[in-house]
């Protein structure tokens, strides 16, 4: 490997560092913006149910879980995240949640950092979903993407639509075009479903109608809310770039990412548009400012098959084997109690009769 190469690497390695520590600075949340506070699950006061009665048990493109949540995609690619991704998967395989990688771009090109087989023997029922950005779907070939699949063992393929993240970043590569028609070749191509997954900004209605037609398994709406990639490429920017030239860019960078601080569809009006313009095929899973199980439960009840947590998760990794667990279990005892407290047996009937009854099961506060 020549120089330049090996400088390529370290930079990479060095930005994918920044994401973790930037992504735990409380600046970089959208933290009130997800629209969850605004949603209110009504009381049963007569559930006619034993609390042991409740049933978690769900399934998301055909495979089973123990619980609707599932850790979303953080790291991957550089030295530090094989220990992290390690426990995190440890931990989701014991307890039947389901597992996105971090961005696997690296692997296109035959670069295997991430010791994905070493980490399949260890949890080999865990439901995985590889992850790549479109940027970087639209310049491989269906055979790398394949490849890549196929190395994590993967029950489906994200691909990131993250089109503020890469005009904020530095070495960002906003180049979409050609990404619509790449989506359904690849949908059509590959023996797992591809999702469509945002990276914090959300889903409009007028996206989702585009891509309501496609061949895809789920959307992932990813809201604003939680993780805002805007702020932390900005955060990024802010820090001396080498060169007269580079440091003008990246102050104007740093200066637009202040401005669209708050951009992008929120969670819950997200997961509302998706409930409402996605065929019945399409899975919705939610990300976003999802802090707790009641949280999940509320966004189960606007129609989600599966939620996520991102930044909550990192931090209880990163505390230990020990704190990751409690944290779990937190979770889903939370989400156990919302469906006790509001009469419902189990995770499907809170979504079919949020959906079919509506306001009858929850209410957007004013």
């Amino acid at each position: 490997m020549g120089y330049h190469g090996a400088m390529d690497i370290l930079l990479f390695e060095e930005r994918k560092r920044d994401h973790i520590r930037f992504a735990l600075d409380p600046a970089n949340q959208a933290m009130g913006l997800s629209g969850l506070d605004r949603i209110q699950l009504h009381h049963d006061a007569l559930p006619e149910l034993d609390f042991d009665e409740v049933e978690l048990r769900s399934s998301c493109l055909g495979n089973e879980l123990k619980a609707p949540l599932f850790v979303a995609g953080m790291t991957a690619g550089h030295a530090d995240a094989s220990e992290l991704n390690r426990r995190l998967a440890l931990a989701c395989h014991a307890r039947g949640w389901a597992m996105g990688v971090g961005s696997q771009r690296r692997e296109l090109t035959g670069e295997l950092v991430d010791n994905w087989k070493q980490l399949r023997r260890e949890v080999p029922k865990l439901v995985l979903f590889a992850n790549l950005g479109l940027s970087q779907v639209c310049e491989a070939s269906v055979d790398q993407v394949r490849r890549v699949v196929e190395g994590l063992e993967a029950q489906a393929l994200c691909i990131h639509l993250n089109a503020l993240q890469e005009c904020f970043q530095p070495e960002g590569t906003p180049h979409f075009r050609g990404g619509l028609a790449r989506i359904v070749e690849l949908s059509r191509a590959l023996q797992v479903p591809v999702v469509l997954k945002e990276t914090g900004c959300g889903f409009s209605p007028r996206t989702l109608t585009r891509v309501a037609d496609f061949p895809i398994g789920a959307v992932d709406v990813s809201g604003l809310g939680g993780t805002h990639w805007g702020r932390i490429e900005g955060a990024r920017a802010d820090a001396p770039a080498q060169g007269a030239d580079s440091a003008k860019v990246d102050s104007i960078r740093a200066r637009a990412a202040r401005v669209f601080a708050d951009w992008g569809e929120s969670t819950v009006d997200s997961v509302i548009s998706a409930a409402r313009i996605l065929p019945d095929r399409v899975e919705i899973w939610a990300t976003g400012g999802v802090r707790s199980g009641l949280d999940a439960a509320k966004l189960i009840a606007l129609g989600s098959r599966l939620v996520g947590y991102a930044k909550p998760a990192l931090e209880a990794a990163m505390l230990g084997d020990r704190s990751l667990d409690e944290w779990m279990q937190a979770q889903e005892f939370e989400l156990k109690t919302a469906l006790f407290c509001s009469g419902h047996a189990s995770v499907k009937q809170l979504r079919e009769r949020g959906l079919s009854k509506g306001n009858d099961v929850w209410t957007i506060k004013v």
